[in-house]
């Protein structure tokens, strides 16, 4: 019986095509939740272009999380997809573990949308920067899982690459962290903050000189 189990862990969930392709589905759902969070308003009572103009400004807070959202979405299958560039092979647990990955990552339109509805609330952003916290956490454990147990392409240098994937989710973290603590000062202020960062990390504006090494 010990031996059934052993085995069947042994050649569970190793293709590496079905895990990707069900990842992008996942991300592609939930890219498009997030704007199903934004409702538009009743057009009972407006009868003039200022009281329209006045209901779709109410809904700037709700635009604002839409963004904050869909990089959040898309900077994570980025990460996500890059490590599986550099991952050769997978297995049961390593399979689980992107699993988890997925479980945080699509809680990211409800949190998203929960920061709209509560901007004003140190709460809300608290539970913004909870779900991103766990979505670095799992994809900093999927990285390190798959790096001790020889699941990378044996042609790369995993040291330096390893180096740059797990750098890369520290510091980011590093910053949420205090994007977050922000809000102590003006809730606003935390979300711009937030906002700003996820900016860099999708279009890497504060570090051309990383772009500079990249070309070299």
């Amino acid at each position: 019986m010990i031996m059934a189990k052993q085995d069947y862990n042994q050649i569970a969930g190793q293709k590496i095509s079905r895990i990707e392709a069900l990842s992008d589905g996942l991300f592609a759902i939930a890219m498009t939740l997030l704007i199903l969070g934004i409702v538009i308003p009743s057009a009972e009572g407006i009868d003039s272009e200022a009281k329209l103009i006045d209901e779709f400004l109410k809904l700037a807070p709700k635009f604002l999380s839409y963004l904050l959202g869909f990089m959040t979405l898309g900077i994570f299958w980025v990460g996500h997809s890059t490590q599986f560039k550099f991952i050769d092979k997978t297995d049961r647990h390593l399979t689980w573990l992107t699993i988890f990955f997925w479980m945080v990552v699509s809680i990211i339109p409800f949190s998203t949308s929960f920061l709209s509805s509560f901007i004003n609330f140190k709460f809300a952003i608290g539970l913004y920067w909870l779900n991103i916290f766990l979505c670095g956490v799992t994809l900093y454990f999927h990285w390190g899982y798959a790096e001790k147990n020889n699941l990378l392409d044996e042609t790369l240098d995993g040291q330096t690459i390893g180096k740059a994937v797990r750098n890369r989710i520290i510091q980011a973290q590093i910053f949420y962290a205090v994007a977050a603590l922000a809000c102590f000062l003006n809730n606003y202020l935390s979300v711009c903050l937030f906002i700003l960062i996820q900016l860099n990390y999708a279009l890497a504006v504060f570090f051309s000189s990383e772009k500079s090494q990249e070309k070299r």
